[in-house]
């Protein structure tokens, strides 16, 4: 799912550098968003012709999901808001359609479909970003799929949303062949493996106690740990599976201790139990065990709403984590400052991948925009042209290209560990390192 405190400019990906000057539905980044002095509006530019199209974003913005929702959406908004200063991309002024799929604090398959039915509906929207949550993405891609609308995805990382081998074109089944989805995350096929060999081999553990949260995301993920952890020599002590609405998992916790696990391994997000599970496990006795998971509980540091640290408290230490991305980005340094500059905070664990994500779509609608003629063949040629093969774009993330599925080429994974004494005392994820798992995993 993430990316954390990472970006470039990427400005040889001229439809995106600039800054602020937001038309969007949401408010604008402050005009102190910096931009590279070559961000001049060309002539014949969106600004002159007033023209518009929008831009989709389907994220999780409320209660328990905001501090990975919220840092996501300004990924997002800060890529759009620089176009915009440079003159537009195609002769079009961009604009945001932002959505929020969270209901009660928590992501919501159904709310995101519904969001999205409502996107393809808008004859303006070109391309959706989002979503962040892999079960999300599940009940949305068949919409976007029939509708032949582009969704790129900085953070989902279930294998089933692309891989045929994985149950894919039951996903995409109106038009198995026509992909519209891609993403920017690599898949948890090779995130669970990664995570196992992190416990295994970085940490020395050898008995580990798995639980996942039943969802499409933590399920898959934690099933691929399990089945990696295993193959290493590990053992599983025990796998079980706790719904999002569980409350309490000290019985679980209880009964598992005395098959003497020295790992705990979660799959799900900090919203579907991840921050809850930890403290409770310093409730009953195994706060000292290490404790792992991916990147839906690398979240941010404490005292973000709804963020792992803040939700496990000093418990949240000796924790680790993975994200489906690379750390080392080129300029990393000039995408945190303009973050920085337009909101006031560190960028956030998908920031950099949400605003790669635009960036995508922008070079798509700036290769494009001079042959489509009406909004329908505006939409089908950015689609067509995001997905080929063939096509790489220049991105914070680096240069990345997608495969016939949808995936995206960079396969590497970042691994984090908690520091208690980071920002200021409240806690937060410290890099570790980075791995490259190659094209053939």
């Amino acid at each position: 799912m993430q990316t954390r405190r990472i970006g470039a400019l990427a400005v040889a990906a001229v439809v995106v550098t600039g800054a602020c000057s937001s038309a969007a539905t949401t408010a604008p980044a402050p005009a102190s968003a910096a931009a590279p002095a070559s961000a001049a509006a060309p002539a014949g530019s969106a600004a002159a012709s007033g023209k518009t199209i929008t831009i989709g974003v389907d994220l999780p913005l409320s209660g328990g999901e905001f501090a990975n929702g919220d840092p996501t959406k300004k990924g997002i908004q800060l890529a759009v808001d620089q176009a915009n200063k440079a003159g537009g991309v195609g002769g079009y002024t961009i604009v945001l359609s932002i959505k929020d799929d969270a209901v009660n604090g928590v992501h919501n398959p159904q709310q995101g479909a519904t969001n999205v039915q409502t996107l393809v509906a808008d004859p303006s929207v070109i391309a959706i970003v989002g979503p962040f949550n892999s079960n999300v993405g599940a009940a949305e891609i068949p919409i976007t799929n029939q509708a032949g609308l582009l969704q790129c995805s900085p953070a989902n990382t279930n294998p089933g949303l692309t891989k045929p081998a994985y149950g894919a074109l039951d996903i995409r089944k109106a038009f198995p062949n026509r992909i519209n989805y891609i993403r920017v995350a690599t898949t948890d096929d090779i995130q669970g493996l990664a995570g196992a060999e992190f416990a295994y081999k970085d940490l020395g553990k050898r008995r580990a106690y798995v639980v996942d949260d039943t969802e499409t995301y933590g399920k898959g993920l934690a099933d691929v740990f399990a089945a990696s952890f295993t193959k290493l020599g590990g053992t599983v002590v025990k796998h079980d599976g706790a719904p999002a609405t569980t409350t309490d998992y000290t019985p679980l916790l209880t009964a598992v201790q005395s098959q003497n696990p020295d790992v705990v391994y979660f799959g799900g997000v900090t919203a579907t139990g991840g921050g809850l599970l930890r403290k409770q496990m310093a409730q009953v006795g195994m706060g000292s065990l290490a404790f792992g998971g991916g990147d839906g509980i690398v979240d941010g540091p404490g005292g973000v709403q709804g963020s792992f640290i803040t939700v496990a408290g000093s418990a949240a230490a000796n924790s680790f984590g993975t994200i489906a991305a690379t750390h080392d980005i080129p300029n990393a340094s000039a995408f945190s400052d303009a973050y920085k500059a337009a909101y006031g905070a560190e960028p956030g664990a998908y920031s950099a991948s949400a605003y790669a994500c635009t960036q995508v779509i922008l070079q798509a609608l700036q290769n494009v925009a001079s042959t489509a003629t009406t909004p329908a063949a505006l939409r089908e040629a950015v689609r067509a042209y995001a997905t080929n093969p063939s096509n790489k774009f220049n991105t914070q993330l680096g240069t990345i290209s997608f495969d016939s599925n949808g995936d995206t080429s960079q396969h590497i994974i970042s691994f984090y560990k908690t520091d208690m004494t980071a920002a200021g005392g409240k806690g937060d994820w410290v890099f570790v390192r980075q791995q490259d798992f190659g094209a053939s995993q």
